[in-house]
Parts: C-alpha cells; structure tokens; sequence
C-alpha cells in the first residue's frame, strides 16, 4: 500500500522530474515484461499481446496530465509517419480516472491510439515508471531500448531507436 501511495505521488506531484532521473526501474537493454491491462470496454488485455510483433512505442498517461497533452502532437506525428512499422500504444493510468473517462478525453482532443487502462497499476509495478508522459520504446525483439519521460521528449528519435534506424 505504502509503494502505490509513493507511485501515486509520484504520479500526480512530480512528473517533470522524471526526465532528469531514470524514467522506468528497468534498464535499456531489458526484455520488456507482460503487464495484465483491461481494454477501454472493461475486457482483459495483456502487452505479451504486443511483444516480440513489432517494434512498441508505448506511452502511460493520463487525462489531467499536462507533459501528455504536450507529447501529444508528436506521438500522433509519428504515428501518422510510422504507424506502418510501429505499433502505438496508450497505457492509460486508473489514478483519478475512469476508461469512459478516458475514452471521453481521447474523442474531446483527437488522440487516435489504442489505449488499454491500467487498473491495478501495473506500469509502476512492473515497469516501474516514475511520472505519467512516460514513454517506453521497445524493439521487434522485446528489448527496452528507449526510455523517458517530461514534456521535451524527442519522440521521432525515440521512434527510430525502435525501428532501428
């Protein structure tokens, strides 16, 4: 309980640190890990789904985070230029939100990018990401290969590190 209040925090207080310091508790290199999720309509969903595919750009965020909205511009740039190679994927925190929520923000702002809920908090505990507007790179073979978080992320770089080029 204890951990998910810190996660909690840490979420809501400090996402802009986040950048300065590691974005995720596992190291570059890492072979991303399954995470049970729910679909937006409340069915189970599991990233094993997405690993090992295609290259994986995924971004946890949430609706009243303002990094996110900021990235979100550039995360549907690139997918619009690489959506053909990349798989996007949204991981949408429960902290303060609902999926209809979620969904509702998604039409309102034009974020065109699946997005599964995350429930129980997996993205912290498994992944152990720091802030929303993380974003997790992960390459066709299911290595870590990118990883940050904050307003200023150079997404296309971030892309092209999954991709390989």
């Amino acid at each position: 309980m204890i951990r998910r209040l810190v996660a909690v925090a840490a979420l809501t207080l400090a996402p802009a640190l986040a950048t300065a310091q590691r974005a995720i508790d596992l190291e570059i290199g890492a072979k991303a890990p399954d995470m049970a999720l729910l679909t937006l309509d409340g069915q189970p969903a599991n990233l094993s789904a997405y690993l090992g595919k295609t290259p994986l750009l995924m971004e946890v965020w949430a609706t009243w985070c303002e990094n996110c909205e900021a990235l979100a511009p550039r995360i549907m740039a690139a997918k619009a230029k690489y959506g053909d190679k990349m798989k996007f994927l949204g991981i949408a925190v429960s902290f303060n939100q609902s999926p209809a929520r979620v969904k509702a923000h998604m039409e309102k702002h034009g974020f065109d990018m699946e997005t599964l809920y995350d429930k129980k908090g997996e993205a912290d505990g498994i992944y152990g990401v720091k802030a929303t507007s993380t974003i997790v790179v992960i390459d066709k073979s299911g290595k870590i290969v990118y990883a940050g978080a904050g307003a200023g992320q150079d997404i296309e770089a971030a892309v092209k590190k999954g991709l390989g080029i």
